[in-house]
């Protein structure tokens, strides 16, 4: 198996306030965002990615968020394989303590 980075909640913040050349990437289902997402991320359920990777550019660097980590983690592993460059913020929403945004 692929090793998948893994980066914890509070670096997301660092580098989302860096602003570098990140997308995030939600692939929790519609109801669960609707509590909130974080600011600037794109939301693509998790049995959408299949579809959705063709629309993604490989020269930019994911990050994969979910609940706790597991979701993001099966899509972190996928788009590896695919040539991606994937982390996996470890803890998902349930240990996100920044701001959300509700859609």
């Amino acid at each position: 198996m692929d090793h998948i980075k893994e980066i914890s909640t509070t670096e997301v913040e660092k580098v989302m306030q860096k602003e570098q050349d990140v997308v995030l990437i939600d692939v929790r289902e519609d109801e669960e965002v609707a509590n909130g997402i974080i600011e600037g991320a794109t939301h693509i359920p998790l049995k959408q990615i299949p579809e959705a990777i063709g629309s993604l550019d490989q020269s930019k660097e994911y990050i994969l968020i979910c609940r706790s980590g597991g979701r993001s983690m099966n899509a972190a592993l996928y788009m590896k394989e695919k040539g991606f460059d994937v982390s996996n913020m470890t803890g998902g929403m349930l240990d996100w303590q920044g701001e959300v945004i509700i859609k």
